[in-house]
């Protein structure tokens, strides 16, 4: 009887706890639909007269007619790519360090709480740090041509920005392979180093690209802090210049173009805002699309 009753008995809290869940992910898919709508729909005008190809490609200008985000898109690819090769080389192996060589002392907790605080740091702020250091203390070596405001120093503030997500990810990943695999790959007389190369790094391989890479969707997004280091909106240096130099010149990128863009008066720039948008959001999806394949692939390989 007590069965009985008990299988009949209706869970009121947690029928109440189940239906304000679900609201909750109503009023989150409503909001995002609305930003999606009110994005795509702003930017139908932009496309009537130019497709997605000859707005990516077309340089930069002041008549919203002809105007592209060529200069834009370039530099933000740039500026991805020196952010990756700064932030994910330096992150990894700071992580690796942390979890597998470093002893558990009081330092090594301070310093783990002190990256957890640096990834919660706001952008503009390492947009200050940037300023100060790639900019007016080395902006001899950065670009001295342009002030130290350049490519490099843009990446290289991205890239501080990036690195503590990194390295957080990264031990996360590492914490989570279990220790049967250590002690058994120890207990067949692996090298500390032959265990991280062999068994560690392969199991952790799909959560340490998955946050590297996500990571670097959130500098992709930034304005504030390339604002501050000299991102413009008029030219990115990529003419007759070799690569080496085009590095230390001056840059645009696509969150500063949107900044920039959505300040002007004229009715087309805001469609032109609302395209802009609709390109980092593939950019984006594209992004997040890499990460998850990554992991799949890497979840399958182990």
């Amino acid at each position: 009887m007590v069965r009985a009753l008990t299988h009949h008995r209706r869970d009121v809290r947690g029928s109440l706890f189940t239906v304000a869940l679900f609201a909750c992910l109503l009023v989150g898919m409503a909001i995002l639909a609305t930003l999606l709508y009110t994005v795509i729909s702003g930017s139908l005008p932009a496309w009537r007269d130019r497709s997605l190809t000859t707005f990516v490609t077309s340089q930069m200008s002041a008549d919203p007619h002809v105007a592209g985000i060529w200069q834009a898109f370039y530099g933000s690819l740039t500026l991805m790519v020196f952010t990756a090769l700064i932030a994910f080389p330096l992150g990894i192996s700071a992580a690796v360090y942390l979890e597998e060589y470093a002893p558990d002392t009081r330092l090594t907790r301070l310093i783990n709480a002190n990256i957890r605080n640096l990834a919660g740091v706001p952008s503009i702020v390492y947009g200050l740090l940037g300023l100060a250091v790639f900019v007016k203390l080395l902006g001899g070596i950065t670009g001295p041509e342009v002030e130290g405001r350049s490519v490099i120093a843009g990446g290289l503030t991205l890239g501080l920005l990036t690195l503590p997500i990194v390295i957080i990810t990264t031990a996360e990943s590492l914490r989570a392979v279990p220790n049967a695999l250590r002690e058994a790959a120890y207990g067949v007389g692996s090298t500390q180093w032959q265990v991280i190369r062999h068994h560690i790094l392969p199991v952790g391989a799909p959560g340490i690209f998955t946050g590297t890479i996500l990571s670097l969707g959130r500098a992709f997004g930034e304005a504030a802090p390339l604002l501050l280091v000299g991102g413009i909106t008029t030219f990115f240096s990529v003419g007759d210049a070799s690569f080496l130099e085009a590095l230390r010149g001056r840059f645009s990128a696509m969150p500063v173009l949107v900044f920039s863009w959505s300040r002007l008066p004229q009715e087309e720039f805001r469609a032109l805002t609302a395209a802009l948008i609709v390109v980092m959001l593939v950019v984006l999806l594209l992004v997040n699309g890499t990460a998850i394949y990554l992991r799949n692939r890497f979840e399958k390989g182990a």
